[in-house]
């Protein structure tokens, strides 16, 4: 039992003050330009600026956790109030997102693969809504080209056509979103071409700034591993054996994903063997969480580096994310692969099945290999 006390209340609503504080510094940093310690004139003003963005986010991420807790106590599971995660980085002249997200911790045992199921899948969708109309939103009022003038009022000199003169600098680094399959429909269909932004400029639009990141930590949270979302879903439309199968085989592709383009021929050889024992030694530890043999699970991270390689080789500007990789360690080695069995295992609906690869296919369509693009 979870002693909710006056102490407990306390915890969660500073988290949840914290968190909006923090999330509302760094949209005020993208939207304006300025970082509260380090701009001598920033204003109230400036700060309320950041409103734009942390309130469409923190309200999706709320639905997203609210979705689970309130589906946990329909069934008289015991389970937390949200975790909201401030993660500010303002304060050593960085900007950030503002957040580490939000989690809420089950206590209570959960009986049968339905609740399992609906437990896992109230937060995604319901999330995924709000966010769906957000982008909606943030697509369809896009603020007119002048708007990014505002911020980047060396970009003016060139007009429309800012995107050919600006980047091709080599020693500036930029920062871009990558894309997904429901961002580009948006882009394709909804939005003015006239308006567009640049992927390297969105995250000076508040609206499509909240509305990415919900698709990515949506994403995350639907990968179909383990006891994430996308494990509950999978675990109540197939059962154990069949979620252990197709758990396995997406760890290993997000691994695969995660490593392109880190170690390729232009690495220098020295550097290459250190990096390579190393990375494989890394691969090694996550992957002794698929319960394994130590020589099989060697082969399999030896297999996944050459892999990686190989198609390095082939496509020579291909690259993977490597935030990623805390998320690798994070399934194999803290979270797990596996799911648990319940007691009760009475194969689900027709409805829920339905249900369950819609959220799959929200999953496929939300998820970018490659989300934030340094160069």
């Amino acid at each position: 039992m979870i002693e909710k006390n006056a102490r407990y209340y306390l915890k969660k609503i500073l988290l949840f003050v914290l968190t909006f504080v923090s999330t509302t510094l760094a949209g005020s940093e993208w939207v304006t330009n300025k970082i509260i310690f380090y701009s001598p004139d920033y204003s109230w003003a400036d700060f309320t600026a950041g409103f734009s963005y942390s309130i469409p986010f923190l309200f999706i991420l709320g639905v997203h956790e609210f979705g689970h807790y309130f589906t946990a106590k329909y069934y008289k599971v015991e389970v937390t109030l949200p975790n909201f995660l401030p993660g500010w980085l303002g304060f050593l002249g960085m900007p950030s997102f503002g957040t580490f997200g939000a989690l809420i911790r089950i206590v209570g045992p959960i009986r049968s693969r339905k609740q399992y199921f609906d437990i896992g899948i109230a937060g995604p969708l319901a999330g995924f809504v709000v966010a769906l109309g957000v982008l909606w939103y943030g697509f369809s009022t896009l603020p007119p080209q002048e708007y990014i003038y505002e911020i980047h009022p060396e970009y003016e000199q060139y007009g429309a056509d800012y995107a050919d003169y600006v980047y091709n600098d080599p020693e500036q680094q930029s920062f871009a979103m990558g894309n997904t399959i429901l961002f580009w429909l948006f882009e394709e269909y909804l939005a003015d071409p006239e308006r567009l932004p640049d992927h390297r400029e969105i995250i000076h639009y508040p609206l499509l700034l909240a509305g990415f990141l919900s698709l990515f930590f949506t994403a995350l949270n639907l990968l179909p591993i383990g006891q994430l979302d996308g494990g509950h879903i999978i675990y109540g439309i197939f059962g154990t054996k069949k979620h252990k199968r197709i758990a396995t085989v997406l760890f290993l592709l997000l691994a695969y994903t995660a490593g392109l383009g880190l170690i390729t021929i232009q690495t220098p050889l020295e550097s290459m063997i250190w990096m390579s024992i190393l990375y494989v030694g890394f691969l090694f530890i996550c992957f002794r969480g698929l319960k394994l043999s130590q020589t099989n699970t060697l082969l399999l991270a030896v297999s996944v580096f050459a892999l990686q390689y190989l198609t390095s080789l082939v496509v020579t500007d291909l690259s993977g994310f490597g935030g990623y990789f805390l998320f690798i360690f994070l399934l194999g080695r803290v979270i797990g692969v596996e799911h648990p069995r319940a007691a009760n295992n009475t194969p689900l609906s027709l409805g829920r099945k339905i249900l369950g690869w819609i959220a799959l296919l929200i999953f496929v369509i939300s998820f970018s290999p490659n989300p934030f693009v340094i160069s």
